[in-house]
């Protein structure tokens, strides 16, 4: 009967249990990947991830917790100088575990268990689906249509210059119309007099004889 088994034992005693453990999770920070039977890899999960966790707050308080578990100073130093450095931005499931098959002789299943930022294969950037709807079609098309590739330059056709000349003369400002029509007033007037006056003087001498 399981009554009371919280968790599995590995069919040792607490503190070859806790050695074991101990020993993995400085293997695994140490070389960021092990192979090991399958429920010994879900047991180290449970105890190496709570460590990486308090990593991310690097005090002196810290380092004493974790180097109560651990045992080994080289193994403190790089999960707090490059490991939680590698896995600031994630919130838990630091690692994980890949089932390999099962082991020749005793047939046990085995796996290996990886930290996930370390595995370069599975972190490849994958590409956003993109759906496209009628409406999102119709608006693409319209932005092709009106992009400056499809807008064909047009150059302005200039006027002749005899057409501006005509149209100029005939717009003329009132003020020089009536400069004009009163300077040809004023010519006609004198010729008027100049008329009178030799009629007058014509008619004096033909008086006179």
């Amino acid at each position: 009967m399981r009554h009371g088994k919280r968790f599995n034992h590995l069919s040792r005693t607490s503190s070859h249990r806790a050695a074991m453990l101990s020993n993995m999770a400085t293997s695994l920070i140490m070389h960021k990947r092990i192979s090991t039977t399958l429920p010994k890899a879900k047991a180290l999960r449970v105890y190496v991830e709570p460590l990486v966790t308090k990593s991310k707050n690097d005090t002196t308080h810290s380092r004493r917790v974790v180097f109560s578990y651990l045992q080994d100073k080289k193994a403190v130093t790089e999960l707090f100088r490059e490991i939680s450095q590698k896995v600031a931005d994630r919130p838990g499931g630091y690692t994980r575990i890949l089932k390999t098959g099962f082991r020749q002789g005793d047939n046990a299943e085995m796996c290996i268990i990886e930290f996930v930022d370390y595995n370069e294969t599975y972190n490849t950037t994958e590409k956003k689906k993109t759906t496209r709807t009628r409406r999102s079609r119709k608006s693409s098309a319209a932005k092709a249509e009106t992009t400056p590739e499809n807008v064909v330059e047009t150059t302005p056709v200039e006027p002749e210059t005899e057409v501006e000349t005509q149209i100029e003369a005939e717009i003329e400002t009132p003020e020089a119309s009536v400069e004009s029509d009163a300077v040809t007033a004023d010519s006609n007037d004198e010729n008027a007099t100049t008329n009178e006056v030799e009629e007058e003087t014509k008619e004096e001498e033909a008086k006179e004889e």
